[in-house]
């Protein structure tokens, strides 16, 4: 039986660190970024741009309290404040700026990437990238045009345990991997109860935020939860859920799109304002018989092999359990003998290190936008097959339902005037 000893985990943790210090700039090679949207998400971004050396010199937000407050932070770290913006194309037209960071809501990622990427940025973008499926493409060729490289925020494909796990599944101890699984079991305490429309906040400028979407009044709800409506966000499975399936074809091996889509799904135990199911299972089969499978289970109080999030990867000679907090362990055989296994971490800041790097050796970065695509495309296919209670049979070459009209309805969006592609 294939052995993997403690030196492989040695040098392909090296491996992964070598790449972070990469990212490193060296005198004279600082690198320039602009941050649009400064919330929560956003924060880790500045922290870990800064430290790989790169200098935080612009910034934008819709709500000038996100802004100032980060602001202040850059400053005290990097000794000069960021330009502010409040209209992010403003802030594409400084010829300086090397690439941007976007950590908007969702509803936003794809217009704000394509328009970057036009302007000569490249771009790191938060998961997922497309709101809804065929903005994905757009956002593909645009990269191809502009000759530009895009980094999706899916984290765990520069984490340490990935790059170990990567070299397992490719050994070829576990045979072919057949089938990949993915599950969330985070439970999700409460969702808002509705609330009455009122007043837009000092400071924020509500037209915008809301951008592609239809025009409605302030809603407190749908700006501080707004990843519980279809307006702005893809609920579990595109808010969390993406990180697991982009996990799960990675493992799984699976460089286009599949060919037949089914899922089910419900509410059970929430209570409160959202549009999405609080438990959801999709499958996924590709055209040479694998398949991928999605769990999701917010009801949930409980870990499945001992973790909240992650991925099982079936072969014909063992399976490997992979979680993105940072653990991978390999079972081998009839018997389930332990093989390979590590922990480490999540790569989140490597992710960041790898987008700076590629910018300046001109490499594609491990989450590029045609990876991107094949992930994100997963969760909006998933998303139709449930809204329509339908099987999506699906033409991976032109990218549409057959014969279905409604639901290639569903991979596209309205776009309110003058906000869309």
């Amino acid at each position: 039986m294939p052995k993997i000893n403690r030196r492989f985990f040695l040098k392909t943790s090296t491996a992964g660190l070598a790449l972070v210090s990469a990212g490193r700039a060296a005198p004279g090679e600082t690198l320039a970024l602009g941050v649009i949207g400064t919330g929560g998400r956003a924060q880790s971004h500045l922290y870990a741009a800064h430290q790989y050396g790169a200098k935080i010199a612009a910034i934008c937000d819709v709500y000038d309290v996100n802004a100032r407050r980060s602001a202040k932070v850059i400053e005290g770290r990097q000794g000069k404040a960021p330009k502010l913006h409040t209209d992010y194309r403003k802030l594409l037209e400084d010829k300086s700026l090397d690439g941007v960071i976007t950590a908007t809501p969702h509803h936003w990622h794809a217009r704000i990437t394509v328009d970057a990427l036009e302007a000569g940025k490249h771009i790191y973008t938060e998961k997922p990238a497309s709101h809804v499926f065929a903005e994905g493409r757009k956002i593909v060729d645009a990269a191809k045009r502009a000759k530009r490289i895009v980094q999706h925020g899916t984290q765990m494909r520069s984490s340490e345990v990935t790059l170990a796990a990567d070299k397992v599944l490719k050994s070829g101890m576990l045979g072919k991997i057949v089938q990949a699984k993915a599950w969330g079991v985070e439970p999700r305490g409460g969702f808002p109860q509705p609330v009455a429309d009122s007043p837009v906040p000092n400071g924020l400028d509500w037209n915008t935020w809301l951008g592609p979407a239809p025009k409605r009044p302030y809603n407190r709800n749908r700006h501080r939860a707004w990843n519980n409506y279809r307006d702005y966000g893809n609920g579990e499975i595109g808010g969390d859920g993406i990180h697991d399936i982009d996990m799960m074809r990675w493992g799984l091996g699976a460089e286009e799109h599949p060919v037949k889509v089914t899922a089910l799904g419900s509410r059970v135990h929430v209570k409160g304002e959202v549009e999405f199911p609080d438990n959801l299972t999709v499958t996924w089969l590709y055209a040479d018989g694998r398949t991928a499978i999605y769990e999701n289970r917010n009801f949930a109080a409980y870990k499945m092999h001992g973790y909240d999030n992650g991925n099982i990867f079936y072969g014909t000679k063992g399976y490997m359990v992979f979680s993105r907090r940072g653990y991978f362990q390999t079972y081998l055989g009839p018997k389930e003998e332990k093989g390979p296994g590590m922990e480490g971490g999540a790569g989140n800041e490597a992710h960041v290190a790898n987008f700076l790097d590629c910018i300046k050796n001109g490499r594609q970065p491990r989450a590029n936008a045609e990876t991107t695509h094949l992930s994100c495309g997963l969760v909006h296919l998933g998303e139709i097959a449930y809204r329509t209670s339908r099987t999506v049979n699906f033409d991976p070459k032109t990218e549409q339902v057959k014969g279905d009209a409604a639901a290639n309805t569903m991979l596209t969006k309205k776009y309110r005037a003058p906000f869309g592609f």
